[in-house]
């Protein structure tokens, strides 16, 4: 399971997802992306299902 991060960039709030301590890319994004990430949410789903091998 990820490790999930909050933190900060420049004042503004920002979710870190990480696939373990020592990730070197984690995946970062503030509340603007987080917002289109659960408006569109099935169809993100959608697409893992789709391409998830």
């Amino acid at each position: 399971m990820a490790i999930i991060e909050r933190s900060e960039f420049k004042g503004r709030p920002m979710i870190v997802i990480k696939n373990d301590e020592n990730d070197k890319f984690p995946f970062s994004f503030g509340l603007s992306k987080a917002k289109k990430i659960v408006e569109n949410i099935e169809e993100i789903k959608k697409f893992v299902a789709e391409n998830d091998k």
